[in-house]
């Protein structure tokens, strides 16, 4: 006679102290309230304190900034970027008589990013070091909570949302990048709030797809869908980042496709007969305009100062201005492609998930006392080494799992996508580009998606309501370690991300690899 199998332990009595608690607190109408907004709220307020505190230093140009903040100004003053003369960085600091020309100079990127720099200058004037950064910080403590609200349409849990957006607030580079007046902090603000509009445009049109009204007349097709105010919204904000830098228009390219996949997918779950063509054919040009048009009429509105003027470069070039801008472009162009200067700093895209080579920004030349006879201070784009690691490999581990699945044919949720669609807009363009001369600071704009991939992954760590209890409080615990030290080395790092002046040999303690120097 077979023996009866043992009953299960009750829901509580299997559920670890943390799964006890945030049970409780989600099953409590006012708690789960309460939690939803207030975990957001901390960590943007969290990431707010760490990029705000102490904006002005260093009270000078650093790296990219002499190219940035000059053009903003002109921007500003003129309209369009003008030609600056000699000891224009000095003139900055003290405020002398600015050297700027009304002569068009060649400008190799879109306005937008450095119009909203412009915005902070206007209000502090052009000698205050906070009113140049103060609007790349203020976007990049937003992207903070971006993640989160990606990670929560994504996974539909708070605690992993939290835990993504937090594991951003505290990454030195998501830091440094929030400090410094670059364009590339503006260009993942933008990117990601084009991708979270995508969610939203998805979670609003699969149903519609999945559910085709039973009285179409052409059932094998499904519907047609025009009504789409999310993907419109994702154009301009994809337009935008463009219009900051190119590099927005991989993402606008890996989104689109990103909905029309959906779009199919969505159509065979409800049984469309059709629907590899349906969502190609049919429905594909119209998305295409929705999302593309919008895009295209943003990037054109960021160019308005150059065509209402006529002192810009190239301006006068063509009797028509949209002329005028597009040979302007294939200057622009060309100048990329043949971008291959070499810089000490330089990195290629291979390295960059090795971490071999992060920029120095800032290397302070009179730093303040520290204590000890030989001080340095510095300004470096190092993530932080175990955010950065872990995420790579939990990228690696979620392509393992998305081919995996797609071999077995299970179904693929969005959580294990949608972060592997972000990286490949954001990184693998760069490697076809082996030549080019680019930087380790461009990987901010795969910082989000890597977090998100890396919280995902941290969440199967810690295991499911339905495992075993002594599984769940392993698996806790590890997911509780790493925080614990994630945090940790933060604290460790954050003077070299922020310009603190400290003692050489300190310094000297957090090159863990030859090219961190």
């Amino acid at each position: 006679m077979t023996a009866p199998l043992p009953l299960l332990p009750p829901p509580e009595e299997r559920s670890t102290r943390f799964g006890q608690l945030y049970e409780r607190m989600l099953s409590d109408a006012r708690s789960h309230r309460m939690l939803r907004w207030l975990a957001p709220l901390l960590v943007t307020v969290l990431a707010a304190v760490l990029r705000l505190v102490n904006l002005g230093h260093p009270h000078q140009l650093a790296f990219d900034e002499t190219y940035y903040v000059k053009d903003a100004w002109s921007l500003w003053t003129l309209g369009y970027e003008g030609t600056w003369g000699k000891n224009a960085n000095e003139a900055f600091i003290t405020l002398q008589q600015l050297p700027l020309s009304d002569t068009g100079s060649f400008i190799v990127h879109p306005p937008l990013g450095k119009w909203l720099i412009a915005l902070g200058m206007a209000i502090g004037g052009p000698d205050d070091t906070v009113g140049w950064r103060i609007s790349v910080a203020v976007l990049g403590t937003a992207t903070v909570l971006l993640v989160y609200l990606v990670a929560r349409r994504l996974t539909r849990s708070i605690a992993v949302a939290t835990v993504a957006a937090l594991l951003l607030a505290i990454d030195g580079l998501g830091i440094v990048m929030s400090r410094i007046a670059l364009l590339d902090g503006p260009l993942t603000f933008f990117l990601l709030l084009g991708a979270l509009f995508i969610l939203y445009d998805r979670d609003r049109t699969i149903p519609v797809l999945e559910r085709p009204d039973p009285d179409s007349p052409d059932p094998m097709w499904g519907p047609v869908l025009w009504r789409r105010p999310w993907l419109i919204a994702a154009g301009v904000a994809l337009g935008a980042a463009s219009a900051v830098k190119w590099s927005g228009l991989y993402a606008l390219a890996a989104f689109g496709l990103y909905v029309v996949v959906t779009d199919a997918l969505a159509r065979r779950r409800a049984g469309i007969v059709l629907w590899p063509s349906a969502a190609a054919f049919l429905q594909g040009p119209v998305s295409f305009v929705l999302l593309v048009f919008p895009a295209l009429a943003t990037y054109l509105v960021s160019w308005t100062g150059w065509l209402v003027t006529s002192g810009g470069y190239a301006r006068e070039a063509d009797p028509n201005p949209l002329v005028a801008l597009w040979n302007y472009h294939q200057a622009i162009l060309n100048f990329h492609v043949g971008l291959s200067k070499g810089h000490p700093y330089a990195s290629p895209a291979w390295e960059w998930p090795l971490l071999l080579r992060p920029t120095a920004v800032w290397v302070g030349t009179d730093p303040a006392p520290c204590g000890v006879d030989h001080c340095i201070a510095v300004i470096s784009t190092i993530p932080n080494p175990l955010i950065w690691y872990a995420g790579v490999a939990a990228a690696v581990y979620l392509l393992y799992r998305l081919v995996r699945s797609w071999v077995e044919r299970r179904p693929i949720g969005p959580s294990l996508t949608f972060p592997l669609v972000g990286l490949a807009a954001t990184y693998v363009p760069w490697l076809l580009f082996p030549e080019r001369t680019i930087f380790q600071f461009y990987t901010i704009a795969m910082a989000p998606f890597l977090v998100i991939g890396l919280a995902v992954v941290l969440q199967q760590i810690a295991g499911r309501r339905e495992d075993p209890l002594h599984r769940r409080q392993s698996g806790e615990r590890t997911v509780a370690v790493f925080l614990a030290v994630v945090v940790l080395v933060s604290a460790f790092f954050y003077p070299l991300w922020t310009g603190m002046s400290v003692p050489y040999d300190f310094w000297l303690l957090h090159n863990w690899l030859p090219g961190w120097i």
